[in-house]
Order: structure tokens, then C-alpha cells, then sequence
């Protein structure tokens, strides 16, 4: 097995790369990184300090690379097909435009002020902020959300009419939205339900959210 990916399971960005890999049938090993205590060894691969790094052992050293993105375009040059790029060059940079956005809008919403309260504290035997949940669930989510109904309005997918690295991008981020104890309200934005429906209902998605949903249900009564 020549790729081993060095990460925490629960990070959305480790479960992009994860995604990819299942996506295009490519066997790899996870290695638990945290990263809020990461061995000496890991901080030597990581320059950021940040989860995930990918090592192909078909390289000579060195041979990681930091990124969730910097992975994914890796794997997808390494492993063409199937394709998670659209060959497109307009569809291309929309795909990686909507990656740049969950990657960053989407992660500072529902990360900081949700998952990292309701979750990963629990984890660190720490106290939820619930007020900081409420504050991001009223005023930081809503507009990403209103965004995305208007973006996914009348397509099955983001970019290329495929599924691609840009839903891959964007379903990890609701991921942990949900394991957060949240979902999308239908009501109030029916397509985007609908999407993220679509999103996580493919095997690839079903299978980690099945492997992660035993963890994150025993800290959630932890509470």
C-alpha cells in the first residue's frame, strides 16, 4: 500500500481526501493524527501544522504532501480515472472556486462555532459555549446556506454536471454540520436539503459517515 494519510477521521478535510480515494477505488492507510497534539515526526510534514498529509511510499523521500487540495489534485493526476475534475477548463475553476469556498466559508461557519463546540471539546473534556452554536447557527450559517440554495437551484450537481470535487468539497463541510446535531432545514431551503441528501446517500459518503457516526454519537451524550 503506497499512500498512508495522516489525520483525525472527523476532520472534514481529512474525509475530502478519503472520499477521493474510495471514489476512485484506490487503497490507502490512515494513520490518527491529531491536530491538537501532533507528534514531533508529523510537524516535520506539516509546515501549517494542519491535518491532512498525504505519503506516497512510491516516491522517493521526501515524499508527503500537506493540503487537502494540494492531496486531492494529486490523486486525481496519480489515479485519472474516474474522473472528480471536470475536463472542462470553465467547469474546472468552478469546481475548484466551490472547493475554495467550503474549504474556507463553509469551514469558518460551521467549524469554529459548531463542530469544534459541540464536538471536538467534548473530546478535549471541555465545556460547550452553546451561546457561540447559537450565534453561528443565526447569524454565520444562514448566508452560506442562502448562497448554496441558489447554487445547487435546478442541477444535480455543483460544476460539470458530474458529481466532482466540488460536491466532494462541500458535502464533507455538512458532514460535520450534521454530526454537530443540526441538519438542513427543508423548509427553509428545500433544494439545498435535497442536495446534501443526494451528496451523502453516495456509497462513498455512506460508508464514513457510518464509521464516524459511533464516535461522534457517544460524545454528543457526553454532554
Amino acid at each position: 500500500m503506497s499512500l498512508i494519510l495522516y489525520g483525525g477521521a472527523v476532520s472534514p478535510f481529512v474525509r475530502k481526501v478519503r472520499i477521493v480515494l474510495i471514489e476512485k477505488g484506490v487503497d490507502y492507510a490512515l494513520e490518527q493524527v491529531s491536530p491538537f497534539n501532533p507528534p514531533p515526526e508529523f510537524l516535520a510534514i506539516s509546515p501549517l501544522k494542519r491535518i491532512p498529509v498525504l505519503r506516497d511510499t512510491d516516491q522517493a523521500e521526501p515524499n508527503t504532501l500537506p493540503d487537502s487540495s494540494i492531496i486531492c489534485d494529486y490523486i486525481e493526476h496519480k489515479h485519472p480515472a474516474p474522473a472528480l475534475y471536470p475536463t472542462d477548463p470553465f467547469e474546472r475553476a468552478k469546481a475548484l472556486w466551490y472547493e475554495e469556498y467550503a474549504d474556507s466559508g463553509m469551514a469558518a461557519a460551521i467549524g469554529p462555532g459548531l463542530f469544534f463546540e459541540r464536538i471536538v471539546k467534548r473530546m478535549m473534556r471541555s465545556q460547550t459555549d452553546e451561546a457561540a452554536c447559537q450565534k453561528s447557527l443565526t447569524e454565520k450559517i444562514p448566508p452560506v446556506f442562502d448562497h448554496l440554495e441558489i447554487e445547487v437551484a435546478g442541477k444535480d450537481y455543483l460544476a460539470g454536471g458530474a458529481f466532482s470535487i466540488a460536491d466532494i468539497s462541500v458535502g464533507t463541510q455538512f458532514v460535520n454540520f450534521i454530526h454537530a446535531g443540526e441538519s438542513v432545514d427543508p423548509a427553509r431551503w428545500p433544494k439545498l436539503a435535497a442536495y446534501v441528501a443526494r451528496v451523502h446517500a453516495r456509497p462513498s459518503f455512506k460508508a464514513l459517515i457510518e464509521e464516524e457516526s459511533p464516535l461522534i454519537k457517544r460524545f454528543r451524550a457526553a454532554a
